[in-house]
């Protein structure tokens, strides 16, 4: 089969698209053909080896645990393992890779039975490719704490993105009243898919406008730490899903002390993979949550497609289409 293999730290030029051998699926495990995969900012991290600990995980001079990206796919199951109750040939599933191995970026992976689920007959392959880890993170991140209500004031900082888009939608659906902030190239984009106000970073500080909100759940993290603090309404919620690894250790480590002396709360968001999927199904199915994908990519051009996501201008999702 064809693969696009990761064997070192870099740019997207250190990928190689090579011919390897088809896995075969282990007693828990299915084998999925691939139709479709998306990029994720962990594909991004892991490839370029930043933050340091994702070297101290996968390999500190060279990847070692992974040698092959990708990790939202979407496909068919050609086989089972003998221990798989959930899945038959022929099926149509999509999930989150990254808990067993990832190996996306291929014709065929083996993923656990536990990563996938099935695909309604109403989604496309490359929409179900771009749901897994973005749209559950944005899920997670909104019910971190306590479930938003109906009326509440949510704002998604970096609202324009895979994850931000979702996070629009799914604010959107639970009733909140939504502010998206992202770069001006992304205004139109966060409107269409239903935030109420839309700010440019560039132009305005959300954390100085004197607004309060009930809940900010924030992809790109770089303001100064008690800045977000002094945005939240009296009962407000912080949430760190992204951003940089300066604000997400000083979450880590202030986050709980505010929490417990008042009566805001501030964290990180410890994502885990697949948990909501039949939420978002059914959101899904319902015209609720829709994925934006920005540029479809053939296997071949992984790199090329992980060049313009380093650009940081994508809107929504980037789909690697791997099946015709």
């Amino acid at each position: 089969m064809k693969a696009v293999l990761f064997t070192e730290y870099g740019p997207p030029e250190v990928l190689r698209i090579e011919e390897v051998e088809k896995p075969v699926p282990k007693e828990n495990e299915v084998l999925v053909k691939v139709h479709a995969a998306s990029i994720n900012s962990w594909d991004w991290e892991l490839l370029r080896g930043t933050p340091f600990v994702n070297r101290l995980v996968f390999g500190l001079l060279r990847p070692k645990k992974i040698n092959i990206l990708g990790c939202d796919i979407a496909g068919r199951v050609e086989a089972v393992g003998e221990g798989v109750k959930r899945f038959t040939p022929r099926d149509t599933v999509f999930g989150d890779t990254s808990a067993c191995g990832w190996g996306g970026f291929a014709e065929y992976v083996c993923a656990e039975e536990g990563a996938l689920a099935l695909k309604p007959a109403g989604m496309a392959f490359d929409q179900a490719a771009a749901i897994p880890q973005a749209a559950l993170l944005a899920l997670q991140g909104l019910s971190n704490r306590r479930p938003v209500q109906p009326g509440q004031k949510v704002l998604i900082n970096g609202a324009g993105g895979g994850a931000g888009t979702f996070a629009v939608q799914i604010a959107k659906s639970f009733g909140a009243e939504v502010t998206g902030v992202d770069s001006a190239c992304k205004l139109e984009t966060m409107r269409s898919v239903g935030a109420e106000h839309v700010i440019d970073y560039a132009v305005v500080d959300f954390t100085r406008s004197g607004l309060r909100y009930d809940l900010i759940l924030d992809f790109m993290g770089f303001h100064p730490f008690l800045d977000y603090r002094r945005a939240l309404a009296p009962d407000g919620i912080y949430v760190m899903a992204g951003g940089s690894t300066s604000l997400a250790n000083k979450t880590i480590l202030l986050g709980p002390l505010i929490s417990m002396t008042g009566r805001k709360k501030m964290g990180i968001l410890m994502h885990k993979s697949n948990v909501g999927i039949e939420t978002v199904k059914e959101l899904f199915e319902a015209a609720k949550v829709v994925p934006i994908i920005d540029r479809h990519y053939p296997l071949s051009e992984v790199p090329a497609a992980l060049s313009y996501f380093g650009e940081g201008n994508t809107l929504g999702k980037i789909v690697i289409t791997v099946t015709e």
